[in-house]
């Protein structure tokens, strides 16, 4: 019994010295590439109101919610997304802000994934969001922090897959689709099963412009001159024509921020979060073959907390993000400069008086009385596995 007791429940997992350094380093990078751009931070519950993530929200499905009850009968859920809690979070405290707010978070998020898929249910995110602004130029400020973010953070080669959420769903309308045959083509998408997209699109009937269009679901990659063949094509359907020229108007703004080698269009992007509006992507790299980032906007996201405001943001996946470094062999330096204080017996004052005075210099100190059974190598090698660069014998 007492050995079950030292194991997680699936999904979780322990994070502990050198891992957990690490882990420390990265999130303080990501923190101050957020505050350069001049984002606040804000901080929200780990649990809050179901209705929060609720099916109108459009956030994840509610079986992958952790879900209980308080001493009143309410329902509540550990966070899945921190999106809907920064949404309810600004309703409440800048209801009457008319200008741009800029926030910045970290935290975990839960989500009850089935068992099969093999991933972890607690994640470490750390994300901002640009609120009140709708132009193309808060999507290419969101973009060109997340890409900084990365840089900081280490890695050298990664991609932004971006998307626009009204693409794919001005072709639904456009077509005539149902919801099944919406959640077909979505479910083929998700798993990128393009020999299937085309074999389900050919048995629609569509003008052929419109049909051309849904072909491009299954490129991955849009290049600008596909993208200038598809607003051709789109000239008849708005929805999808306002998506592809937005697309290209912050391509354009990417270029000025020079960031454009990081980014990759794709047509067919869908989201497993629904209240996506505009651009939506997601950050890739070698060694990980989940997102290391992701994100988008959102524009009536607010409305259901009782402000309107146009939105745009992304999360940084943290724990993805050290898999992939891990799996790239790139170093985060960690500095370990403590130091360990040995004494003996009758040494005590002297010890702490030593250690005070190093502390106030800024050092690390540990105070470990002398145990007449262990020797100078017992001590000298615990400094080792405890990555401290010196240790001083006080007799």
């Amino acid at each position: 019994m007492k050995r079950k007791l030292l194991h997680t429940p699936e999904g979780v997992r322990d994070i502990y010295n050198e891992e957990c350094e690490i882990k420390q380093v990265l999130k303080s990078r990501l923190k101050k590439a957020m505050e350069q751009y001049g984002y606040h931070i804000i901080q929200t519950p780990t649990f809050e109101f179901f209705d929060i993530f609720g099916k109108e929200i459009g956030t994840i499905p509610s079986k992958e919610l952790y879900k209980f009850f308080d001493r009143e009968g309410n329902t509540l859920v550990l966070r899945p997304d921190l999106t809907p809690s920064v949404a309810r979070a600004v309703a409440k405290y800048f209801g009457e802000e008319d200008m741009p707010i800029r926030l910045y978070y970290m935290g975990n998020t839960f989500i009850n994934n089935s068992s099969y898929q093999g991933r972890l249910k607690e994640n470490t995110q750390l994300g901002a969001e640009l609120i009140g602004d709708n132009t193309v130029d808060a999507d290419a400020e969101i973009l060109s922090m997340a890409v900084e973010s990365l840089k900081t953070a280490g890695l050298k080669d990664f991609q932004l897959s971006i998307g626009h959420a009204d693409f794919f769903l001005g072709l639904i309308e456009a077509a005539g689709l149902d919801e099944d045959d919406e959640e077909e083509l979505r479910e083929l998408i998700s798993n990128k099963n393009y020999f299937g997209i085309d074999e389900v699109v050919s048995k629609w009937e569509m003008e052929e412009n419109l049909r051309e269009l849904f072909r491009m679901l299954g490129g991955s990659y849009f290049s600008i001159d596909e993208m200038a063949k598809a607003r051709a094509l789109a000239v008849n359907y708005p929805k999808v024509l306002s998506a592809i020229v937005r697309l290209e108007e912050l391509h354009k703004v990417l270029e000025v921020y020079g960031i454009h080698k990081y980014v990759s269009y794709e047509p067919g992007f869908v989201s497993k979060y629904q209240y996506y509006t505009g651009i939506i992507f997601s950050g890739y790299t070698y060694g990980t073959g989940e997102p290391i980032l992701k994100g988008g906007r959102y524009d009536k996201l607010l409305s259901h907390f009782g402000k309107d405001a146009p939105s745009v943001g992304f999360a940084v996946v943290v724990d993805q993000l050290m898999l992939a470094l891990s799996r790239q062999k790139i170093e985060v330096p960690v500095e370990h400069n403590g130091e360990i204080i040995v004494y003996a017996k009758g040494r005590l004052k002297d010890a702490i008086a030593m250690a005070k005075e190093m502390r106030a210099a800024g050092s690390q100190v540990e105070l470990i009385s002398m145990d007449s059974g262990k020797s100078k190598e017992d001590y000298e090698n615990y400094r080792v596995r405890n990555r401290r660069k010196k240790v001083t014998f006080l007799y």
